[in-house]
């Protein structure tokens, strides 16, 4: 076998490797007062195109994610105007938000 079929094969070898790592768990809040995201509470960001994403701010990091019906479609309820929040998302934290 040449250097560059070894070369190539322990690549692939590494890139198949690697699909075994998930990485960590990002259901977990790891910062100063970390507790899993179902403790803290969501609120809506509505896009400049009026779909809805959920959003948490816990006073140190923020999390958002698009939501979307059961076929993975956005929702755009309607909930409030474009490019605001709505709701309780900065509940839930021991840290107070500086902003």
């Amino acid at each position: 076998m040449t250097p560059i079929r070894i070369l190539l094969a322990v690549g692939a070898l590494a890139g198949l490797a690697a699909c075994d790592d998930v990485g960590p768990d990002k259901s977990r809040d790891r910062g100063t007062d970390a507790k899993h995201l179902s403790a803290l509470k969501a609120g809506v960001w509505i896009d400049p195109e009026g779909c809805d994403h959920w959003i948490i701010d816990d006073g140190v990091e923020g999390y958002l994610t698009q939501r979307v019906d059961d076929y993975g479609r956005p929702i755009c309820s309607g909930a409030g105007p474009a490019s605001t929040a709505v709701g309780p998302f900065k509940s839930g934290s021991t840290i107070p938000d500086p902003l």
